[in-house]
């Protein structure tokens, strides 16, 4: 049973930079499609970013060139990290691996 923790969400102004970082445990925590997605009030859940146990990543457009995903397989973490962020980021933020989702951490972008 793998069990996924974010952290790393919260509020900040737009143009602003956040971390989110998720760790994984049990199972094989290290092997596997890992990722991001999100959820804003009334909209359904989307893929924000992907990367594989060989670190190839996929992005949504819509955040393409502004957030950059990574994983460390040894400490069986992925990170989020988002540069420029918009009011339309605001979301709550899930890791994500092959059949297991994190518990979600909110991301709010507001002045």
């Amino acid at each position: 049973q793998v069990q996924l923790v974010e952290s790393g969400g919260g509020l900040v102004q737009p143009g602003g930079s956040l971390r989110l970082s998720c760790a994984a445990s049990g199972g094989i925590a290290s092997v596997g499609i890992m990722g991001w997605y999100r959820q804003a009030p009334g909209k359904s859940r989307e893929m924000v970013a992907l990367i594989t146990t060989s670190h190839t990543t996929t992005y949504a457009s819509s955040v393409k060139d502004r957030f950059t995903i990574s994983r460390d397989n040894v400490k069986n973490m992925v990170y989020l990290q988002m540069n420029s962020l918009k009011p339309e980021d605001t979301a709550v933020y899930y890791c994500f691996k092959t059949g297991y989702w994190g518990q979600g951490t909110q991301v709010t972008v507001s002045s």
